[in-house]
């Protein structure tokens, strides 16, 4: 298993990845399958090409497994913050700590950029695991946003989570 920056070589397994992770969890991302599976192969490059976003891969056995992001803010008063995205590791290989060394490629990431204070993101309510997991890696709560996310007629709280760096 390693992790690595992806670019747009990946674009492919990428966006079969997110697609994967939005089909399974609806209730833990913004974006749908409908949305996002019509989107054109250079769309998904540019997520893994722009000055703006950095996506990290986990690989076990040569396939992508995992995937994390780090958003970062290009106005000049929230330059210091910065939003991780996108968190999904696949079943087959949960629970051998993919996901905390992803969490861990962002903070380092974060950490190479002087201008970087601090590190948010979103959990949906519920999902005891990523909670724990953001946890274990030093991030905290500080807020609630109420049906955060709709999937057919059923709403999603979101947990506001942050971490200085």
């Amino acid at each position: 298993m390693w992790i690595e920056r992806l670019d747009a070589s990946h674009a492919l397994d990428y966006r079969a990845l997110m697609l994967e992770a939005y089909d399974r969890h609806p209730q833990a991302f913004t974006s749908s399958v409908r949305e996002r599976a019509c989107m054109p192969l250079s769309w998904w490059e540019s997520r893994l090409t722009g000055k703006l976003d950095v996506v990290f891969g986990a690989f076990e056995e040569g396939r992508l497994a995992g995937i994390a992001g780090l958003a970062l803010e290009p106005r000049e008063k929230a330059r210091h913050k910065a939003t991780l995205f996108g968190m999904y590791v696949t079943a087959d290989v949960r629970q051998q700590g993919l996901g905390y060394q992803l969490v861990q490629a962002i903070l380092a990431e974060a950490r190479s950029r002087p201008e970087l204070r601090l590190i948010k993101l979103t959990v949906t309510a519920g999902n005891d695991a990523a909670l724990n997991l953001y946890q274990r890696c030093g991030f905290i709560q500080f807020g609630l946003e109420p049906m955060a996310v709709r999937v057919g007629e059923d709403y999603f709280d979101k947990i506001h989570m942050w971490r200085e760096i």
